[in-house]
Protein backbone atom coordinates (compact mmCIF):
# COMPACT_ATOMS: atom_id res chain seq x y z
CA UNK A 1 0.00 0.00 0.00
CA UNK A 2 1.41 3.02 -0.99
CA UNK A 3 1.48 6.24 1.68
CA UNK A 4 -1.74 8.16 -0.26
CA UNK A 5 -3.42 5.23 -0.25
CA UNK A 6 -2.92 4.53 3.65
CA UNK A 7 -3.71 7.73 4.43
CA UNK A 8 -7.06 7.91 2.87
CA UNK A 9 -7.70 4.38 4.41
CA UNK A 10 -6.76 5.64 7.85
CA UNK A 11 -9.14 9.04 7.34
CA UNK A 12 -12.02 6.29 6.21
CA UNK A 13 -11.56 4.37 9.52
CA UNK A 14 -11.40 7.37 11.32
CA UNK A 15 -14.71 9.01 9.84
CA UNK A 16 -16.07 4.88 10.66
CA UNK A 17 -15.63 6.01 13.74
CA UNK A 18 -17.37 9.31 14.20
CA UNK A 19 -20.23 7.97 12.62
CA UNK A 20 -20.00 4.26 14.82
CA UNK A 21 -20.83 2.45 11.79
CA UNK A 22 -19.12 -0.62 13.54
CA UNK A 23 -21.02 -2.97 10.66
CA UNK A 24 -17.93 -1.59 8.67
CA UNK A 25 -15.35 -1.54 11.56
CA UNK A 26 -14.27 -5.12 10.05
CA UNK A 27 -12.99 -3.50 6.78
CA UNK A 28 -10.50 -1.87 8.47
CA UNK A 29 -9.44 -3.24 11.51
CA UNK A 30 -8.10 -7.24 11.79
CA UNK A 31 -9.14 -10.28 13.33
CA UNK A 32 -6.76 -10.46 15.36
CA UNK A 33 -6.03 -6.72 16.59
CA UNK A 34 -4.02 -6.58 19.61
CA UNK A 35 -4.49 -2.93 21.63
CA UNK A 36 -1.29 -1.63 23.87
CA UNK A 37 0.21 -5.26 23.73
CA UNK A 38 -3.01 -7.33 24.48
CA UNK A 39 -5.12 -9.31 21.91
CA UNK A 40 -8.50 -8.44 22.27
CA UNK A 41 -9.99 -9.28 18.50
CA UNK A 42 -11.79 -7.23 16.33
CA UNK A 43 -14.61 -7.71 19.00
CA UNK A 44 -12.95 -6.87 21.99
CA UNK A 45 -11.83 -3.31 19.91
CA UNK A 46 -15.61 -2.92 18.96
CA UNK A 47 -16.73 -3.28 22.68
CA UNK A 48 -13.89 -1.02 23.57
CA UNK A 49 -14.57 1.97 21.14
CA UNK A 50 -18.87 1.25 22.10
CA UNK A 51 -18.07 1.66 25.88
CA UNK A 52 -15.94 5.21 25.40
CA UNK A 53 -18.86 6.16 23.11
CA UNK A 54 -21.11 5.19 25.85
CA UNK A 55 -19.32 7.21 28.92
CA UNK A 56 -18.15 9.89 26.32
CA UNK A 57 -21.77 11.09 24.09
CA UNK A 58 -19.64 13.86 22.14
CA UNK A 59 -16.49 11.68 21.66
CA UNK A 60 -15.17 13.10 18.08
CA UNK A 61 -11.66 11.62 16.57
CA UNK A 62 -9.94 14.81 15.03
CA UNK A 63 -7.13 14.00 13.10
CA UNK A 64 -3.93 17.14 13.91
CA UNK A 65 -1.07 15.00 12.32
CA UNK A 66 -0.75 11.77 10.57
CA UNK A 67 2.05 10.02 9.26
CA UNK A 68 2.16 6.85 7.11
CA UNK A 69 5.18 4.56 6.77
CA UNK A 70 3.46 1.69 5.09
CA UNK A 71 2.77 -0.88 6.87
CA UNK A 72 2.66 1.50 9.73
CA UNK A 73 0.35 4.89 11.11
CA UNK A 74 1.42 7.37 13.27
CA UNK A 75 -1.41 9.60 14.49
CA UNK A 76 -2.05 12.59 17.04
CA UNK A 77 -5.64 12.45 17.41
CA UNK A 78 -7.53 15.69 19.42
CA UNK A 79 -10.09 15.20 21.36
CA UNK A 80 -12.69 18.27 22.93
CA UNK A 81 -15.64 16.43 24.61
CA UNK A 82 -17.81 15.69 28.00
CA UNK A 83 -16.92 12.34 29.81
CA UNK A 84 -19.40 11.31 32.37
CA UNK A 85 -18.41 9.43 35.37
CA UNK A 86 -14.60 9.05 35.76
CA UNK A 87 -12.39 8.79 32.63
CA UNK A 88 -9.08 7.46 32.99
CA UNK A 89 -9.28 6.86 36.83
CA UNK A 90 -10.35 11.34 37.29
CA UNK A 91 -13.75 12.13 38.68
CA UNK A 92 -14.28 14.40 35.06
CA UNK A 93 -17.89 13.97 35.81
CA UNK A 94 -19.25 15.63 32.74
CA UNK A 95 -16.60 18.58 32.96
CA UNK A 96 -15.45 19.19 29.11
CA UNK A 97 -12.34 18.47 28.92
CA UNK A 98 -9.54 18.74 25.75
CA UNK A 99 -6.85 16.60 25.42
CA UNK A 100 -4.59 14.59 22.69
CA UNK A 101 -3.67 10.89 21.70
CA UNK A 102 -0.52 9.86 20.18
CA UNK A 103 -1.23 6.42 18.45
CA UNK A 104 0.65 4.30 16.31
CA UNK A 105 -0.56 1.50 14.53
CA UNK A 106 1.02 -1.66 12.14
CA UNK A 107 -1.00 -3.34 9.41
CA UNK A 108 -1.56 -6.44 8.34
CA UNK A 109 -3.45 -7.30 5.13
CA UNK A 110 -3.82 -3.98 4.84
CA UNK A 111 -6.05 -3.53 7.85
CA UNK A 112 -5.12 -2.27 11.60
CA UNK A 113 -3.24 -5.07 13.51
CA UNK A 114 -1.05 -3.74 16.27
CA UNK A 115 -2.44 -0.24 18.06
CA UNK A 116 -0.15 1.46 20.78
CA UNK A 117 -2.25 4.29 22.18
CA UNK A 118 -0.75 6.84 24.93
CA UNK A 119 -3.56 9.61 26.01
CA UNK A 120 -2.46 12.81 27.68
CA UNK A 121 -3.72 12.05 31.18
CA UNK A 122 -1.86 14.84 33.18
CA UNK A 123 -3.77 17.34 30.28
CA UNK A 124 -6.95 16.00 31.59
CA UNK A 125 -5.72 16.24 35.01
CA UNK A 126 -5.01 19.84 34.89
CA UNK A 127 -8.01 20.82 33.47
CA UNK A 128 -10.14 19.05 36.89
Amino acid sequence: MIKTDLSDAYRNYIACLNEQDWPQLGAFVHDDVHYNGKLIGLAGYRAMLEGDFAAIPDLYFAIRLLITDPPNIACRLNFDCTPQGAFLGLPVNGKRVAFTENVFYELRSGKIWQVWSVIDKAAIEAQL
